[in-house]
């Protein structure tokens, strides 16, 4: 039996395979590689080329491969082109999990695995978010997660399908052992930019909001490293392997760190100053973003291993420069 990565050669998806792989399982990845990488993953994954919208390689694939559980991270991830063509992103993050989802549960699979977001919450009223908070999503992207997610709870209550769907926060860094980390060109995350930004590949950092009702003006988030955040994926397999119910979870550490704060950990790390520019707030932009995690915590073998800002930045930095490296090479 093995277990099916959809994007898995992509930021957090190839984070999972070295998860599981380390741990032993058998992997299979799927991904059409728009953002996912072939090198950040160890030779001897297979790796199938594709698209989770084609029904008939799924199915070919999970029979094939004797797939029992699905983990998918397949999708369409930046807010703002969400706004720009909406229907791109139903398509491939709505439609095509239906489709994923179908070819599951023809093919006898029993445990699934999905990635969400805390943008289902959209501007938050409260702070920490607990996973009862109302799901008002803002954009096309938060809306066509929380799709998805009503898609799973249905077809769980019509066929012998369990799930868990993880709602993460803001991930950021690298595998500690450097062999992967976020490779995709023109990111958008804060932690990303600002590593780009130290190491002289982006002329600088722009602030978006300075007048929010935080301790020093900025947004607050969530962050959370992305290994262990492929650990509580690992955990919540596990989870579903023993017969648990299906269940969803927020995922993230459970206090946030301001922009400015996560600027001034990356230029400790980094050594030294680089520009910043205060700019106009972003719409949409919610001042706080924390994760409540007590149910994640309370319910799956999970602990941190790196709620630490200045260990996420260092991990983050050192990829950055790793790639700088191969991509000059």
């Amino acid at each position: 039996m093995a277990i099916l990565v959809t994007g898995g050669a992509g930021y957090i998806g190839s984070h999972m395979v070295q998860e599981l792989v380390d741990a032993g399982d058998q992997v299979v990845v799927l991904d059409n590689l728009s953002t996912g990488f072939r090198y950040l993953l160890p030779n001897q994954v297979p790796v199938i080329v594709g698209s989770t919208g084609d029904r008939d390689l799924l199915t070919q694939a999970m029979t094939k491969h004797r797939i029992d559980a699905v983990i998918h991270f397949a999708a369409s991830v930046v807010v703002p082109d969400s706004v720009r063509d909406p229907l791109g992103y139903y398509l491939n993050n709505t439609m095509n999990t239906a489709i994923l989802v179908d070819a599951a549960v023809h093919s006898g699979v029993k445990q699934f695995i999905f990635s969400s977001t805390a943008a289902v919450y959209g501007n938050a009223e409260t702070s920490p978010v607990r996973e009862e908070t109302p799901t008002k999503p803002i954009s096309p992207y938060g809306t066509s997660k929380l799709m998805s997610e009503i898609m799973l709870h249905d077809a769980a209550r019509a066929h012998d399908l369990r799930f868990v769907v993880l709602r993460y926060f803001n991930v950021a860094g690298a595998d500690p052992k450097l062999r992967t980390g976020q490779s995709t060109p023109n990111a958008t995350h804060l932690i990303k930019v600002a590593c780009e930004v130290a190491l002289g590949r982006r002329p600088k950092l722009d602030v978006f909001g300075t007048d929010y009702p935080t301790r020093d003006g900025t947004c607050i988030r969530d962050y959370i490293h992305v290994s262990d955040l492929a650990r509580a994926h690992s955990a919540a397999l596990g989870y579903l392997r023993r017969g648990g119910a299906s269940a969803t979870f927020n995922c993230g550490y459970g206090h946030g760190f301001s922009v400015l704060e996560v600027i001034e950990a990356v230029k400790r790390a980094n050594g030294g100053d680089f520009p910043v520019e205060a700019t106009e707030r972003r719409p949409g932009d919610p001042a706080t973003l924390v994760a409540d995690v007590g149910r994640l915590r309370a319910t799956l073998d999970w602990r941190p291993q790196f709620d630490n800002l200045d260990t996420i930045v260092t991990h983050a930095l050192a990829w950055e420069r790793r790639l700088g490296s191969r991509r000059s090479s």
